[in-house]
């Protein structure tokens, strides 16, 4: 029987809020050694803050990151992944939007993230290496 997503991704994962300060998101996902943090209000997912965001929306920009909140630079709309969703279709989901790593959602509630890490140690070796292939593709 395949994997599902529910059996390899990563529950009870930090999320940031909106109104967090950009700073303090990157001092979480400093210390959890994460390169994403889920955004959350009311328990919904509504976007996703990665480092890429914080460098490219705020220190480019010469703006402090301790004057602006997670909810101006984080991206909207994030790719999501349900968990009982078959490992094969997470890695073609994230080839396809090049993302390193998926939200997992269930009744618009986040539930945990799946990283290419984790599918890796799961998928098979051939469609891991599609996929990073695919992720590291310049735009």
């Amino acid at each position: 029987m395949a994997k599902s997503v529910r059996d390899v991704m990563t529950p009870n994962v930090h999320a940031a809020s909106p109104t967090d300060s950009l700073a303090s998101a990157a001092e979480i996902m400093s210390s959890e050694d994460v390169g994403s943090l889920p955004v959350v209000e009311d328990g919904r997912l509504i976007g996703v803050l990665t480092d890429r965001d914080i460098v490219v929306r705020a220190v480019a920009e010469r703006v402090t990151p301790e004057t602006l909140n997670v909810g101006d630079v984080a991206s909207r709309q994030p790719v999501t992944v349900q968990p009982d969703e078959d490992l094969d279709e997470a890695l073609r989901l994230m080839a396809h939007h090049r993302v390193r790593r998926l939200p997992v959602v269930e009744d618009g509630r986040l539930v945990g993230m799946l990283s290419q890490a984790d599918v890796a140690g799961e998928a098979k070796e051939k469609k891991v290496g599609e996929m990073l292939e695919e992720i590291s593709q310049p735009d």
